[in-house]
């Protein structure tokens, strides 16, 4: 066999920066060192997997055809590689990837875990939108990802893991809570009232159109945000209504700064996801991960 996995590596860093310079400078490499390596690559394929488009290259069909099959051998690679290093610690050697609201409330929790002194690696963490994780486990970036929405990836297992509470809030002073006293606001008034939003592709903002649309038909937006956190202060601050995970918003709701408002709908949630490829090998370290996801609850 002639293909190493480190040509693997240069032609995938390749297809991900556009060019032999920025490859080299990702994996730390000199530009002649990784053009060679690519050029060997295509020698021993006898194929052009790439169309010169003046310094860019872009990849034509049989580097398409080859990409998702190296990205495979070197998560297999590294998969062998986790498997010998120290496994009485079950994120030891990880990548894992979470959506926003998971990472910063649930994944901490799930990491507690007691470790012994003499391990010396932790898992790696990103930390982004649903798509963006979702995507990340599509081509072997990371090991496995933790969601707040529907994966989209034909690739992809998608594994229904924990159920999350949402609820309308606002500030106390919003205007929707003005008036006489009464039990609850009306359809009409969410259906004409201003909404904070996520961005496209967030697991938050596709989970709110899912309980919310059948119920409301249309959301008014007031602002986009790209995290559930700026959604949280600008809700305090008066901006709109916002409907958020229950652990979001928990803090502000017993200090005050949040109400809960009150609705005719049904109680709102959602599904979190545990998500990995299809292809992926699990090693001892990723199972042990695994079972832990599934039995540990973020109140634990």
């Amino acid at each position: 066999m002639h293909i190493t996995l480190r040509q693997l590596q240069i032609f995938t860093a390749v297809a991900l920066q556009g060019s032999t310079a920025a490859a080299a400078q990702e994996i730390a490499l000199s530009q002649s060192a990784t053009s060679a390596a690519l050029k060997e690559l295509e020698n021993i394929l006898k194929v052009e997997l790439f169309d010169r488009v003046g310094k860019r290259l872009i990849l034509n069909d049989s580097g398409r055809l080859l990409l998702p099959q190296a990205r495979q051998m070197l998560d297999a690679a590294r998969t062998i590689e986790q498997q010998f290093v120290h496994t009485d610690h079950p994120g030891s050697g990880l990548y894992i990837g979470a959506s926003t609201t998971i990472g910063i409330y649930v994944l901490p929790k799930l990491l507690t875990l007691p470790s012994a002194p003499h391990v010396p690696r932790e898992p790696k963490v990103s930390i982004a939108n649903s798509a963006a994780i979702a995507e990340a486990v599509a081509h072997f970036t990371v090991d496995l990802g933790l969601i707040e929405g529907p994966c989209h990836e034909p690739d992809v297992i998608t594994e229904p893991w924990l159920e999350d509470e949402l609820v309308i809030v606002c500030a106390p002073n919003h205007s929707i809570l003005q008036g006489p006293p009464r039990h609850e606001v009306t359809l009409d008034e969410l259906q004409n009232a201003q909404w904070l939003l996520r961005e496209a592709g967030s697991g938050t903002q596709e989970a709110v159109e899912q309980v919310l649309l059948p119920h409301l038909h249309q959301l008014r937006p007031a602002m986009q945000l790209s995290n559930s956190e700026a959604i949280k202060h600008a809700a305090a601050a008066g901006l709109g209504l916002a409907c958020l995970s229950r652990m979001i918003v928990a803090q502000p709701l017993a200090s005050g700064e949040l109400i809960e408002v009150k609705t005719p709908l049904p109680r709102l949630s959602r599904r979190l996801f545990l998500i990995y490829h299809r292809n992926k090998t699990l090693s001892p370290q990723l199972n042990a991960f695994l079972q832990h996801c599934r039995a540990i609850k973020p109140n634990n």
